[in-house]
């Protein structure tokens, strides 16, 4: 089989797919990786590390698209401005890609759709299952982790506050204050990393066991006012709740919101658009020079002032929407990504070939295009696709 990682081409996106270990693991399964020059220089994996682990270095990526069985990328298939091609048009018909495709968001509907007509075979990372055996191959799990730390140390870094209490000759500073609203995987290592620096934690998440693994962490927990039969959906997920249960729960947080430094939102509904937890009149009530880390702006946002990829002040506070945060802690997050897809193409790889079986609950989870067809089930659903 031959493995084709091409650079990434979205701006500031400096991740790359493989790391030189995972290429020795590739090579030593009997595969051929071909890595385009430069792919892991914003990451810092150099080309003579992927050459010395056993990968064929190539200057045109139309080559590798030429050529490979399987592309391996981080972000989905997008315009290449320098070779003035759609990335998709430089692949083939029955070749595999796996890559975070987000197939249901609505930007990407023509180019999933575009991938069907040719006849590639689309994995996306994005619907590996949480489950235990596929813990190890689940990226969105990691790349979470990864937004959960480094938004909170740029939320610290903004912040013209001590986070820790601070003794000095003039008198004692209290700590920061730090709220967590959505304690998933990014939001509970928010918490962990603001107990690290010393803050004092709350959180909030409309899950009872969610918010029982933010206070095994030190959090206090703020309650949200809603029930978890109207909370909890398949799979233990949040359900988007309705206006009337979303004015309950920002009625609960509104008093302690207010009094908070920083506030960290990463309140996410699978599939849907992002609940809008904080309203402009809320961001008014807080003190000036807070700060407000809202990772949830792929979908739309917590805040309904956060500005999508930018940083902006807004009635004294830092409201803060960055998007591709995990991109900005490039070599850790490379080197999760990298294993992570590792063992999820070892798992889909029987004698050196990959080999889908449609009844496994991880294959049918990713898979979204297949023999020309859209067959992602949020995909087609959003599509308005039978």
């Amino acid at each position: 089989m031959i493995i084709g990682i091409p650079k990434e081409i979205m701006h500031n996106e400096n991740r790359v797919a493989v790391i030189p270990d995972t290429v020795k693991k590739f090579v030593a399964d009997g595969a051929t990786v071909l890595v385009e020059r430069g792919a892991g220089v914003g990451s810092f994996y150099m080309d003579d590390q992927y050459q010395e682990a056993g990968a064929t270095l190539v200057a045109d990526v139309a080559e590798i698209y030429s050529k490979a069985d399987l592309i391996l990328k981080v972000k989905e298939p997008l315009f290449n401005k320098v070779k003035n091609t759609h990335e998709l048009d430089m692949m083939h018909s029955g070749q595999y890609i796996i890559t975070f495709i987000h197939p249901a968001s609505p930007v990407n509907h023509d180019m999933v759709k575009s991938m069907a007509k040719k006849g590639i075979i689309g994995l996306t990372l994005d619907g590996v299952p949480r489950i235990s055996r596929a813990q190890n191959m689940d990226a969105l799990t990691s790349m979470s982790t990864c937004a959960g730390y480094k938004g909170m140390v740029m939320a610290a870094d903004t912040l013209p506050k001590f986070i820790p209490q601070i003794f000095s000759a003039v008198g004692m500073i209290k700590p920061a204050n730090v709220m967590v609203i959505g304690t998933g995987v990014a939001g509970l290592q928010a918490i962990a990393t603001a107990k690290r620096l010393g803050a004092v934690v709350y959180a909030a998440d409309i899950r009872p066991d969610a918010s029982e693994q933010a206070m095994s962490l030190g959090a206090k927990i703020v309650d949200t006012g809603v029930p978890a039969e109207v909370a909890v959906g398949k799979g233990g997920y949040a359900n988007k709740l309705t206006e009337e249960w979303l004015v309950v729960e920002r009625a609960h947080l509104r008093e302690t919101i207010a009094k908070m430094d920083i506030i960290f939102l990463s309140a996410l509904v699978p599939g849907k658009l992002a609940p809008i937890i904080i309203t402009e009149d809320m961001v008014k009530e807080m003190n000036p020079g807070s700060v407000i880390v809202d990772i949830s702006i792929d979908q739309g946002g917590n805040c309904s002032i956060t500005p999508p990829g930018e940083i902006e002040i807004k009635h004294g506070i830092s409201v803060q929407g960055i998007k591709n945060i995990p991109g900005l802690l490039p070599t850790s997050s490379t080197w999760m990504f990298a294993n992570n897809v590792y063992n999820l193409v070892k798992f889909l790889t029987k004698d050196g070939k990959i080999v889908l079986d449609m009844n496994d609950q991880i294959v049918s989870s990713i898979l979204v295009t297949y023999n020309n067809e859209v067959v992602h089930l949020g995909a087609k659903e959003a599509m308005g696709l039978k």
